[in-house]
């Protein structure tokens, strides 16, 4: 039974999907963040059209075909302007094609067909993909040639060829095998230790380590869909920094991080928008660093924030005591920089409930002293319900060997 439900074809999980925000391969940096802001989304996803302009180039007729290349949020931007280089000129980096700043060699975004199975899509999150781009409308009219080149029609939902795309993420997919846990009884009961999931290969930081000196693992953990953890001298976690809370950030978050410390930056990226005195702070040390144009981008980035907020406030919570900036939308929509936690003799179904409940990707597993000994992601998840396949062909193998 638990076989036959992974062979069930994808697009049941895309019924109520909405359809993807794309943006053209070659538009920049900066019109991506304006469709991040403007969409409320935390990934636009970036086509690759060329084939449809040689064609209409060539005068000639024949099948287009776009396909997405790949995925842009607020991670890739804050990581790419992290650059010195970039630190010192962020308004010429930002006019950056996009695709120039899509990691390389990682097929994290796949085409995949909506007929194909559950089974297909879990073999293609656990070879490296995030999101799985499926085609989920059909239109009665296709767009005029025209209306493909124009660069309006790209920042609209993507159709081609009379055919809408939405994506699933490793997310859905979870959520998805939740509500038919009963499905792979008893194994949900099973410990995540007994199951042998639990990553003891963990990225982590020290609290009073420069931020910056953490920029590389930010970067694999986004790739990785896990997280950095932060701890203390005796290796004990006081938090993380996510690349989930980041995406809900805004770009100036680069600046924190080339002038922070990790723990002051958790502070930063917390919902509600970051403390007035670490925004100072961080541009004291921007101008002590001759860093002058990034202090302008945050000054017009939270101008802007304060003017379209001002009658409402991000959040009730003022556990520090200290003031918050009042800025609507991205910060207050992310999650809390507190590391989400769990135990060895957690079971699966447990963890699985805890990380969608909090919209974590990765959960950090701790021992009965307290202590830090790995992290379980939705990848490690997924290869569970994986090995019930593997487990159902090895007896059909070893019987057809023998005939």
């Amino acid at each position: 039974m638990a076989v036959r439900f992974l062979n069930r074809e994808v697009s049941d999980l895309c019924l109520g999907k909405p359809a993807l925000k794309p943006i053209p391969a070659e538009a920049t940096v900066s019109e991506a963040l304006t469709l991040l802001k403007k969409s409320g989304e935390t990934h636009v996803s970036v086509w690759s059209c060329d084939h449809i302009r040689k064609v209409v180039e060539e005068g000639g007729g024949g099948d287009s075909v776009c396909r997405c290349i790949g995925k842009i949020c607020m991670v890739d931007v804050i990581c790419f302007l992290c650059k010195e280089e970039n630190l010192a000129d962020p308004s010429k980096a930002l006019q950056t094609p996009v695709e120039q700043i899509l990691p390389k060699g990682n097929s994290i975004v796949r085409h995949l067909d909506p007929n194909s199975s559950l089974l297909e899509a879990i073999d293609y999150i656990l070879e490296g993909a995030q999101n799985l781009v499926i085609p989920i409308q059909n239109y009665k009219s296709t767009p005029s040639r025209k209306k493909l080149l124009s660069r309006a029609s790209f920042l609209t939902p993507t159709n081609h060829n009379g055919v809408e795309y939405c994506w699933l993420t490793q997310e859905d997919i979870v959520r998805f095998l939740l509500n038919s846990i009963g499905v792979f009884s008893p194994m949900p009961t099973f410990s995540i230790e007994s199951l042998n999931i639990i990553n003891h290969d963990m990225m982590t930081v020290s609290y009073h380590d420069p931020a910056i000196s953490s920029l590389d693992a930010i970067i694999q953990a986004y790739i990785e869909q896990s997280s950095v953890a932060v701890v203390d001298e005796d290796n004990r976690l006081i938090g993380e920094i996510s690349p989930f809370t980041l995406a809900y950030c805004d770009e100036t978050v680069a600046a924190a991080i080339a002038t922070l410390s990790a723990g002051d930056l958790m502070t930063y990226i917390d919902y509600g928008g970051p403390p007035e005195d670490l925004i100072e702070l961080v541009k004291m040390r921007l101008q002590e660093k001759k860093l002058g144009a990034m202090v302008e981008l945050i000054d017009e980035e939270f101008s802007l924030s304060s003017s379209s907020s001002s009658a409402s406030s991000c959040s009730s919570d003022d556990e520090s005591g200290s003031n918050k900036v009042t800025v609507l939308g991205r910060f207050s929509s992310a999650r809390r920089s507190e590391a989400i936690t769990c135990y060895p003799w957690s079971s699966l179904v447990a963890v699985m409930i805890q990380a969608l409940a909090h919209r974590a990707n990765s959960i950090w597993v701790m021992d009965e002293d307290h202590n830090l000994i790995g992290v379980v992601t939705f990848k490690g998840i997924l290869e569970v319900f994986r090995s019930i396949a593997n487990a159902k062909r090895k007896p059909e193998k070893e019987n057809t060997s023998k005939q």
